[in-house]
């Protein structure tokens, strides 16, 4: 049964892979202080799911050098002369180490919070027969939370935060919006829970 649902599952990867130098290097321009320490359970999960056959959607925030695709309020930190957060291209939107985008991964990019938002994931995910979602990456009360609310409102069977493959700015934080998620219905297991749940 466990395998059956694995065909129908989908894991995304948010805002770890093509832009995690900026959100999880503690240099990075957008760091997300949680962010660097789930790598090595980011890996894991993915080689899991791999492993299981679920589809893995790297979801990625590249920017417009000009910034002319960003929030009003980050504006300010492009233009001309200036390389702002998760530029494509730039140093800042390259791939974590241990995080590799592989033959039958998908790559999504987007430029707000949600996935799902003015993307076309959700009918990428009906096409391919995606009916559960799980979700990693940072950050917890941003784009993890929205893409969330946004999987949950357009009807996914289960939506899952594996809570220790996700990070937020402090733990408190994290802790809070998971709450909030498990809250509306969204399973919340950690890694190994995650791990052990099927073949």
């Amino acid at each position: 049964m466990a395998a059956e649902k694995w065909k129908t599952t989908a894991l995304l990867i948010v805002d770890m892979q093509v832009l995690p130098k900026d959100f999880v290097l503690p240099s990075g321009k957008s760091r997300v202080a949680g962010g660097e320490a789930i790598v090595p359970s980011v890996v894991k999960a993915v080689e899991v799911a791999r492993h299981r056959g679920i589809l893995v959607v790297w979801v990625v925030r590249e920017h417009d050098a000009l910034g002319r695709d960003v929030e009003l309020f980050r504006r300010h930190q492009y233009g001309v002369g200036t390389i702002g957060p998760l530029v494509k291209g730039s140093e800042g939107a390259e791939l974590a180490d241990g995080l590799i985008i592989k033959e039958g991964d998908y790559k999504l990019v987007k430029t707000r919070f949600s996935a799902f938002f003015a993307t076309h994931l959700h009918s990428f995910l009906q096409t391919a027969g995606i009916k559960n979602v799980v979700v990693a990456g940072v950050q917890t009360p941003n784009c993890i939370r929205q893409s969330v609310y946004d999987a949950v409102a357009l009807n996914y069977q289960t939506v899952t935060v594996i809570v220790d493959a996700t990070a937020a700015a402090t733990t408190e934080i994290h802790a809070a919006n998971i709450l909030d998620m498990m809250n509306i219905g969204v399973e919340t297991p950690t890694l190994d829970e995650w791990c052990s749940s099927g073949p």
